[in-house]
């Protein structure tokens, strides 16, 4: 099994937090979300893909809820094997699909050579350290408007801190990292 087949066994399936949720509920913390994470590998619905292509396509549907409100957001990644280690690249919804009708459910087919980078998105590296796999990026969205993204994986769980930060202010992100456990 190559490197990024085992990366991705830990990354794919059905992820929620709902045992750190009820932990934080339980001491009064009212303001953690509830998360679920659904990640599925896509690349049989992408066609045109070069015949060498090594590459695995993601789907992440994430759902985070917050009081009365959820908020949805899916996200198409690209991982690949580089010398220094697993690399997320992030791609734009492809063209005919919103936030709210993007899912690998929804996807019908989507052409490799019509998918667009994402501009914004500073690749991340993953690394493995001690049996788990640590990695990050910083993008800068404008001028003033800073994305951190902080993840560990493991077969026990997914660690994901995020971060909006504008003008040096943090507007998204939590002290603690939310932490997913397989459904």
């Amino acid at each position: 099994m190559t490197k990024l087949q085992s990366f991705m066994n830990i990354l794919t399936g059905s992820f929620h937090n709902m045992e750190q949720y009820t932990d934080l509920k339980n001491k009064g913390v009212e303001d953690f979300p509830y998360a679920e994470h659904v990640n599925t590998v896509c690349n049989d619905k992408i066609k045109n893909l070069p015949a060498d292509f090594g590459g695995i396509f993601l789907i992440e549907e994430s759902r985070f809820k917050l009081g009365e409100k959820t908020h949805h957001a899916p996200h198409l990644f690209l991982f690949t094997e580089e010398e220094e280690g697993i690399k997320l690249t992030s791609y734009e919804i492809p063209k005919g699909y919103t936030r709210d009708t993007f899912s690998y459910e929804n996807l019908s087919e989507a052409d490799y050579y019509e998918l667009e980078l994402s501009e914004k998105f500073t690749p991340a590296i993953f690394t493995l350290k001690d049996g788990i796999w640590e990695g990050g990026s910083v993008s800068m969205f404008s001028p003033v408007l800073k994305f951190t993204l902080s993840e560990r994986f493991s077969e026990e769980q997914l660690e994901v801190s995020e971060t909006m930060e504008v003008n040096g202010k943090r507007t998204f992100g939590y002290d603690e990292p939310i932490i997913y456990k397989r459904c």
